[in-house]
C-alpha cells in the first residue's frame, strides 16, 4: 500500500465559512478525491473542519469483471484470475 492511502483525516481552518469552503474545493481539485465526511465548528474564533477523504483504495464495483469483486445478500465473491 503506498503512503498516499495510509491516511484519510484532514484538517482545515479558515477566519470564514467562504474561505473554509475554498480551501476545501481547491484541495479537493488539487488531490482529486472526494471528502466521505466532515464536521465544520467554530474554534477560538475560526471555523475548523475535520474531514475523512475517500482513500483511494475503495473500489465500488459493478459487478463481476476481470479483478473484481462482487457483494450479494450471500456474501462476497472474489474471483482469482491466472
Amino acid at each position: 500500500m503506498s503512503d498516499e492511502n495510509k491516511h484519510n483525516l484532514i484538517y482545515f481552518e479558515s477566519t470564514s465559512m467562504k474561505e473554509l469552503f475554498d480551501n476545501m474545493e481547491e484541495w479537493q481539485e488539487t488531490n482529486q478525491k472526494r471528502l466521505l465526511s466532515t464536521n465544520i465548528q467554530k474554534d477560538k474564533g475560526k471555523f475548523c473542519c475535520i474531514a475523512l477523504s475517500n482513500p483511494t483504495e475503495v473500489v465500488i464495483c459493478g459487478g463481476i469483471a476481470p479483478n473484481q469483486a462482487k457483494v450479494s445478500t450471500n456474501g462476497l465473491w472474489v474471483v482469482k484470475l491466472n
